[in-house]
């Protein structure tokens, strides 16, 4: 019996997740300019689907389009990371209370943590990092709850590829994340959560550690919003 080979991913889907990659890897650069004709020329398409990819992005909070300027790399700003971790500190710590209490298989999150202590590199840390936050909020057995986080979830690794060139902490965040997992795996839904807030909370403080009050990363600038510009 014959079998249908799998669909080919469109151009404009191709060219969205390699550009994609390349933001949230660290190798195009908040603020960079995104040349459609020369995006065209890497990937070997026509301006069109390269166009295309990049309002979807811009849709998605990672690329900033611009009538005079054309498109860039959305940079990270005081006000933009804010609004993202207020976000994640409200939902993300109930959407895993509420996957230990269902009892969720962690499969995911255990693998993702293998993955980031096996990545040799910056960027498979990064994508390892996603990979494992997602695994955590992903069964909470809510399907808007899981889409408006996986709405954040592009914007939140923006801000810390940014953050991370500035205040490298891998260690530290995969000992938390290995504390988060424990916790989850032993059934303490609210102590999982309570851990996971501390994690995004402490993550804020030291990547804007000028910011004060209770909200993430609220005041001046720092050295990660610097190495953004």
């Amino acid at each position: 019996m014959d079998i249908a080979p799998s669909p080919v991913p469109s151009r404009t889907q191709y060219v969205l997740e390699a550009v994609k990659h390349a933001i949230l890897t660290g190798r195009l650069r908040p603020g960079q300019p995104l040349v459609e004709t020369e995006l065209a020329a890497q990937f070997g398409v026509s301006k069109t689907p390269v166009r295309e990819a990049l309002k979807t992005l811009a849709g998605r909070g990672l690329v900033v389009m611009s009538e005079y300027k054309g498109a860039t790399v959305r940079t990270v700003d005081t006000a933009m990371a804010q609004a993202v971790y207020d976000v994640r500190l409200l939902l993300e710590p109930e959407a895993l209370r509420r996957t230990v209490t269902t009892r969720a298989d962690l499969a995911g999150a255990s693998a993702a943590l293998e993955r980031s202590d096996a990545a040799a590199d910056p960027a498979g840390r990064s994508l390892a990092n996603r990979d494992f936050h997602r695994a955590l909020y992903l069964p909470c057995g809510n399907p808007l709850l899981t889409g408006i986080l996986d709405e954040l979830r592009d914007q939140a690794a923006l801000v810390s590829a940014v953050a991370w060139q500035a205040v490298p902490s891998w260690e530290r965040e995969a000992r938390e994340h290995r504390e988060i997992l424990a916790r989850a795996l032993d059934g303490d839904a609210d102590g999982a959560a309570e851990a996971l807030r501390d994690h995004i909370a402490s993550f804020v403080r030291r990547a804007f550690p000028e910011a004060t009050g209770e909200g993430p990363v609220a005041g001046a600038g720092s050295r990660a919003a610097e190495a953004a510009t």
